[in-house]
């Protein structure tokens, strides 16, 4: 029996987490939450219990679907943005690999600019 493989990439910022587990192409959805999604309180979505919520009903779902191996791509917001992951990241991951699907490599893609336009701010820098 072969196992069938996916793509489970995590997008966690500091406001919210989103789980999204598609086919290794990537053209096929099959599965997405988010910490929005699990949560009453909006000011709760970043949380890690959200992204840790979320990402159980992902692999659930995706298990239910018959994948049972992922590779995670893990992504922060990036660009002029943080380059580090939200609070969410390191839960989601725990919460995969808790429902038994097997984890293949975890990589980082967090969008890094090399030399793009120019940071908000203005001349004299952001006002504090």
């Amino acid at each position: 029996m072969s196992q069938k493989k996916g793509l489970a990439r995590i997008h966690s910022s500091e406001n919210n987490t989103i789980i999204h587990i598609t086919d290794m192409s990537g053209a096929e959805t099959i599965s997405r939450y988010s910490g929005g999604m699990v949560v009453d309180q909006d000011r709760d979505k970043g949380e890690p219990f959200a992204a840790m919520q979320a990402a159980k009903k992902a692999a659930k779902e995706a298990k239910e679907k018959g994948i049972d191996k992922v590779d995670i791509k893990v992504r922060a917001p990036g660009g002029h943005g943080s380059k580090s992951p939200g609070p969410g990241a390191q839960p989601a991951i725990r919460a995969i690999a808790r429902t038994g699907m097997s984890i293949g490599k975890i990589e980082d893609i967090t969008p890094v600019p090399h030399d793009s336009t120019r940071r908000p701010g203005g001349k004299r820098g952001k006002r504090v």
